[in-house]
């Protein structure tokens, strides 16, 4: 797990209560605290019976709260006032995972332990992550007490649905840590610098069919437009991603899914309307086959000629779209290249009239397709040329993010 920039000194509090997936909740707290975060778990009594406090301390590096009347770990703030400072300045309170009882007590205003006293006196957002086993979950109770938190202000995550420890099939499991974090990037994110703006992103290889069960693609993974649409939902934005990766999508972002390039053409004009940006990070095949069998090719002893056409320019049409209707406001394209970087990049920001282009050389064999890292060379329209050193996918997209909120500024 590497840094990121939204999660950065923010101060969260995790609230563990006593199910058998408390332990998600200590490889949650790990996350958090690689991604830089700093992490304050309040355990109830419930939770220490399947985790030990001196777990989340271990991972943490900061002191647990279990009592309201003694502080378990030297350097905790003094037992009698600590809900009050933990509760002060804190950025985020998340309970995950969240039991019916506790649930119960936060609807109902009850403050009987260190968790829920602190749940009352926080000003901070509340997520919540419900585990539970059986039917608990789809006990009116239950649903009522949620929907009240939820008026509230308290967002949700629902429970996914799969075998519980009981062995029932059913709702009640706790979502995976990478989806955790998602809903706290979308929370802390909510009225960042690219609130009310509309970005639409794309991404991976467009697969262009030559039969029922083959296509001509290319090496794209994805990876960079999925982690360019995370650091635009981490700014606020409202995010459609448009996509023919097999990656999942950021929580919060609006995602299409596309195969060929004439479906993902389709999909970008249907939502460039009205947007503040497009970032055309997908690699579109430049080709596709003229005609597609309708039934499998068979193999035979003669070589296979393979007529191909041009398929749909979308950077053109987006061109043509925006002279008429003004948006988006801005466009950003990309340009992998295997020669001749810089000057094939320099023609096509010019050609496809872009306010910013993000060229890097493909023969490099720890950045580009297929890896976590990447290195570029970020050209603008006014002739500006910024070299981006070797960094992970996900910090570029920081990056990118923004040069697109400064010239949306």
């Amino acid at each position: 797990m590497t840094a990121i920039a939204l999660l950065r000194g923010k101060r969260i509090i995790l609230g563990v209560c006593g199910s058998i997936a408390a332990y998600k909740a200590l490889d949650l707290a790990s996350k958090l605290t690689q991604a830089g975060a700093l992490v304050d778990v309040v355990m109830t009594d419930a939770a220490q019976r399947f985790v030990s406090p001196l777990s989340f301390q271990a991972v943490s590096g900061r002191p647990v709260y279990t009592d309201m009347w003694r502080a378990d770990s030297a350097g905790a703030l003094p037992s009698h006032i600590a809900h009050v400072g933990l509760a002060e300045g804190a950025d985020l309170l998340m309970i995950a995972p969240a039991t019916a009882n506790t649930i119960a007590k936060l609807a109902h205003g009850l403050a009987d332990d260190m968790l829920s006293v602190t749940a009352l006196a926080s000003r901070s957002p509340l997520l919540i992550a419900p585990a539970m086993d059986g039917g608990m979950g789809e006990h009116p109770a239950t649903r009522a007490n949620l929907k009240t938190l939820q008026q509230r202000g308290a967002r949700v995550i629902e429970p996914e649905t799969g075998r519980l420890a009981s062995g029932l099939l059913g709702a009640g499991r706790l979502p995976e840590t990478a989806t955790l974090m998602g809903h706290i990037r979308r929370t802390l994110g909510a009225g960042g610098a690219l609130a009310g703006h509309k970005l639409v992103v794309t991404a991976g290889g467009t697969r262009e069919a030559l039969d029922p069960v083959r296509f001509i693609s290319n090496r794209s993974s994805g990876k960079q437009g999925t982690a360019i649409a995370q650091a635009a939902v981490d700014a606020g934005a409202d995010v459609v991603l448009i996509t023919a990766a097999r990656l999942p999508p950021p929580i919060g972002a609006a995602e299409i899914r596309v195969d060929a390039a004439e479906a993902m053409k389709a999909a970008v004009l249907n939502h460039v309307d009205e947007s503040s940006a497009l970032i055309m990070a997908a690699a579109v095949a430049d080709y596709r086959p003229r005609a597609v069998s309708a039934q499998k090719i068979k193999k035979s002893g003669e070589a296979l000629t393979l007529p191909l056409e041009r398929t749909a320019d979308i950077l053109q049409a987006v061109k043509a779209r925006r002279q008429e209707t003004g948006y988006p406001k801005i466009v950003v394209g990309f340009a992998a290249e295997s020669e001749n970087l810089l000057e094939n990049a320099s023609r096509k920001l010019k050609s496809k009239g872009l306010d910013l282009l993000i060229a890097n050389d493909i023969s490099d064999a720890d950045a580009g397709f297929a890896v976590d890292t990447n290195r570029a060379l970020a050209l603008d329209k006014d002739g500006g040329v910024h070299k981006i050193d070797l960094t992970s996918k996900a910090a570029i997209g920081e990056i990118i993010i923004g040069r697109v909120g400064a010239l949306l500024a």
